[in-house]
């Protein structure tokens, strides 16, 4: 396989934007990558899913040590939920690899709904003072031997204090999410944000931090598996991992000063038009030659 360098640029670009996105809501961009990948360079689509995991890597790389130092991420509740998704994508990688890349198309074209429909309904929950403790200067923290913490939102000028609950449905969302993730490539933040923020009364900024940290393990785990069937290729995880890694970065810069609502929302008209193109495809029907 060879790459003009027009395409390897193509594919720097596209890994910049997925990557700043992905870092800025937590989902680590593979909602964007796979299907770019596979409609506008004509990837086969398991070859589009692993530049995906690569690039998933990357993003929880990038972003989540930004995320861990400013103090957003919550560690323990991260490494509480991973060991649910870590099993469900291995269990995702070793399927998705015998599953038919129409029925991949299909499946891909039905998560980015329910991603669309979960991103517009998460909210984050209401601002409570949390004395001196955190500010500015002190920009997050996580309460000994509890799934809460604090942290200072510079966008709304507040701390905002919240506590982790149901977290049963979190352990089976991230399980899922795990699935999903080795089947499709997509990290699992689509369904662990939305699940933090709807379910377990996470603020969204937290969630996706969280989710940042928490995606890189439960891609490594699936990735290894579409490795050793030959599904990686370094002439397209490269240029998009290079291009991830400097969108992440950005993104976690501009997660501080953009509002969360406007967000989800332009993200969600993306991933309708891609998710109605990708079923589209996968009956047969192409609009993007």
């Amino acid at each position: 396989m060879t790459l003009t360098a027009l395409a390897t640029l193509g594919l720097i670009l596209l890994g910049f934007g997925a990557g700043a996105l992905g870092a800025m809501v937590g989902v680590g961009g593979g909602i964007i990558v796979v299907p770019t990948l596979v409609l506008v360079f004509h990837v086969g689509i398991k070859t589009a899913i692993a530049t995906s995991l690569v690039a998933v890597v990357a993003t929880s790389t990038a972003a989540g040590s930004v995320y861990v130092g400013r103090g957003l991420t919550n560690m323990r509740l991260a490494m509480t939920l991973e060991m649910f998704t870590t099993v469900g994508g291995i269990v995702g990688g070793f399927v998705a690899v015998w599953v038919a890349p129409s029925v991949l198309a299909a499946m891909f074209g039905v998560i980015m709904g329910v991603t669309a429909t979960l991103l517009l309904r998460a909210n984050d929950p209401l601002p409570r003072a949390a004395g001196s403790s955190v500010g500015p200067a002190v920009l997050g923290a996580e309460h000994p031997r509890r799934l809460a913490g604090s942290y200072y939102d510079a966008h709304a000028g507040e701390v905002i204090e919240y506590q982790a609950v149901r977290l049963p449905l979190g352990a089976a969302v991230s399980a899922a999410a795990g699935v999903i993730s080795g089947l499709l490539g997509v990290g699992g933040g689509f369904l662990k944000v939305p699940a933090m923020a709807l379910g377990m009364n996470v603020p969204i900024k937290v969630a996706a931090a969280t989710s940042n940290f928490m995606i890189g393990v439960t891609a490594i785990a699936s990735l290894f598996i579409y490795l050793e069937r030959g599904f990686v290729s370094p002439l397209l995880a490269a240029p998009v991992a290079l291009g991830v890694s400097a969108g992440a970065l950005v993104g976690t810069r501009l997660a501080a000063r953009v509002s969360g609502r406007l967000l989800r929302r332009v993200l969600s008209v993306i991933v309708i038009a891609v998710g109605i193109e990708m079923m589209l495809r996968a009956a047969g029907i192409t609009l993007v030659p």
